[in-house]
């Protein structure tokens, strides 16, 4: 009897963990469910969308208010067009509102931030943010601040030596 509960222990252990491990991936890969609040669609532009993915968090003032619901190609301008699904309690991001593709962390997951404009009007059912900020892409940042140090002291071989490489 004795071995039977420990059995039962060990199993129940067991689930709870597997249980706590599915909890986390649904919360890490943003599957879990959604809030059921009622959205509108709004959309912006943005010469690089730099990782951004659908489902991804909108949020201002580091406060969620929508998810990315899609992510196109807009052929005529060459520009990533992302769709936001923002709750409708937030319904007062007047037209002249930015948004910026930002970063949690230094590789963390991308992210919309928003700020809000100064305009009377609202953003409505279908409308479109103009002023946006496109991600920064760590490569580029990294490719340009090695072509700066380089044409700074003009060629690499001017380029001052270390006492300890000589």
């Amino acid at each position: 009897m004795r071995m039977r509960t420990l059995e039962l222990t060990v199993g129940a252990f067991m689930l709870a963990g597997l249980l706590a491990l599915v909890f986390l991936a649904l919360r890490v890969s943003g599957l879990s469910a959604d809030s059921g609040e009622d959205t509108y669609r709004i959309k912006a532009k943005f010469e690089n969308i730099g990782g951004l993915t659908v489902r991804a968090k909108v949020t201002m003032a580091g406060v969620v208010i929508g998810r990315v619901a899609n992510i196109y190609l807009d052929r005529e301008d060459f520009v990533g067009v992302v769709e936001m699904d923002v709750y409708k309690s937030v319904n007062n991001l007047s037209t002249d509102s930015s948004a910026s593709i930002l970063t949690a962390g230094v590789l963390g997951e991308k992210y919309i931030g928003i700020t809000v404009g100064a305009e009377e009007e609202n953003l409505k059912e279908g409308d479109e943010i103009v002023d946006t900020q496109s991600a920064m892409v760590l490569e580029d940042l990294v490719a340009k601040f090695v072509v700066g140090k380089v044409s700074e002291g003009g060629s690499a071989e001017d380029a001052p030596k270390d006492d300890a490489s000589e």
